[in-house]
């Protein structure tokens, strides 16, 4: 039900908001959730095609592949994310626990 709602609620801030990028890495956590991977990937995408270089949006997108057995597609993701980080600097240290755990999963390192 939560879920649902935020995804009424993000979509219609994308339609007042459609070059902000976090709408789009929200509105695909919302389909995760909502058991629709194929359109959360494209909301990934098109968050990606905005913000490049945002690395929190490349990090939930490469816990959204591995959890959907596409290992190899979450590792790339992955790999930019850390790409990303490098040229942003510090990391909250919630996400630094989760990437800890992430990293050696995906054979990457932290």
């Amino acid at each position: 039900q939560q879920y649902a709602s935020a995804f009424h609620f993000i979509s219609a801030a994308i339609n007042l908001r459609p070059k902000f990028a976090p709408l789009f890495m929200l509105l695909g956590i919302a389909l995760t959730h909502l058991e629709d991977p194929t359109n959360a990937k494209q909301a990934y995408d098109q968050a990606i095609s905005i913000e490049p270089d945002n690395p929190i949006t490349h990090l939930n997108y490469a816990i959204m592949l591995f959890n959907h057995g596409e290992k190899s597609h979450a590792a790339t993701q992955y790999s930019k994310y850390e790409t990303c980080q490098k040229k942003k600097g510090g990391v909250d240290p919630d996400v630094n626990a989760l990437v800890a755990k992430l990293g050696p999963i995906l054979h990457l390192g932290s």
